[in-house]
């Protein structure tokens, strides 16, 4: 068995084998700062139809509340950023890069547990949790607390040297661990991510109105209809929106990810438009079989589709 001043070390060290990019780690504790910022949030309603987010709210704030004796919240990033010629064209109808490859669900929960499993046979006895958007927990927060970035204006995790596409998950244990802190905030003065959003989602610096997200109308709203009154405004996003993220200069530092299960299958980047149009259940199944798609689903994304090449404005005047 390690010794108690082994354990922070290793715990990183095997994150790091595992394939995540960097891990950090805080006091599980209740989240003050957030607390006011959630609720006033809410209040607002700018969690459009996500219900979902109203429950339990104070297990967002207080990991205690979700796992036994909580002490450490151990923060784990994951890249995604597939390389350049892997990725889609600007003329042809888009995805968010997170959904090229297999359901992250998957791939993270599988290294969450593998490296909870290694604490309990090097550590001892250790009680803990992993999560992977599978609960009320307030990721982005405990990973800037842990000191693995800050949260930029378009409210993603901005990590210096390596951007912000990444997935974040936790693992909250029940033993005491070294603790690192949190680092400055380095957006300054600009202002891109604002200027660039077609539906003005981020209404101000660090306030993203979720019920105006691309990403909110292409994959959480299950309507059978989007709302004609921002049509025209997805460019030609058909799941998820990564314009924010594109226009960060700290994406610049975006390196291709190494896990091979993030790869997309070889036939998406060359769908055309008129492809993506045409798609059928069965080429939808065989492209996206395990993807992050399914949480939208075949009818959902021909929705999407329809609304975004201005189909559905065609199906209502008929």
């Amino acid at each position: 068995m390690l010794l108690h001043a082994e354990w922070t070390p290793y715990i990183k060290r095997r994150a790091a084998e595992l394939g995540f990019m960097a891990c950090g780690i805080s006091r599980a504790e209740f989240l003050e700062e957030e607390a006011p910022r959630l609720e006033n949030w809410l209040k607002k309603g700018m969690h459009g139809k996500m219900a979902w987010m109203e429950n339990h709210f104070d297990k967002r704030l207080d990991p205690r509340l979700l796992v036994d004796g909580a002490k450490s919240v151990i923060s784990l990033l994951l890249n995604y950023y597939p390389p350049a010629e892997q990725q889609q064209s600007d003329d042809t109808l888009k995805i968010s890069k997170y959904a090229y490859g297999r359901d992250y669900h998957f791939v993270i929960k599988d290294k969450l547990k593998t490296l909870l499993a290694d604490m309990q046979a090097n550590i001892g006895e250790v009680g803990g949790r992993c999560f992977v958007d599978s609960a009320p927990v307030l990721d982005k927060a405990w990973a800037k607390k842990s000191g693995l970035g800050w949260v930029g204006k378009n409210s993603n995790l901005i990590t210096p040297g390596a951007g912000s596409f990444f997935f974040i998950a936790e693992l909250i244990v029940d033993v005491e661990l070294e603790y690192d802190g949190a680092i400055r905030d380095y957006c300054g003065t600009c202002t891109k991510c604002l200027d660039a959003c077609p539906t003005q989602a981020i209404t101000e610096p660090y306030v993203v109105d979720g019920s105006k997200c691309i990403s909110y109308f292409t994959i959480e709203l299950k309507d059978q209809l989007i709302p004609q009154n921002v049509a025209g405004q997805f460019g030609n996003w058909v799941f998820g929106c990564d314009i924010c993220q594109d226009v960060c200069p700290w994406n610049r530092f975006s390196k291709p990810t190494q896990e091979a299960q993030f790869q997309p299958h070889p036939e998406l980047k060359s769908l055309s438009a008129s492809d993506w149009q045409e798609i059928t259940h069965e080429v939808f199944q065989a492209l996206f079989k395990q993807s992050p798609l399914k949480r939208t689903g075949y009818e959902g994304l021909k929705r999407n589709i329809k609304f975004v090449t201005g189909q559905s404005q065609l199906d209502l005047g008929s």
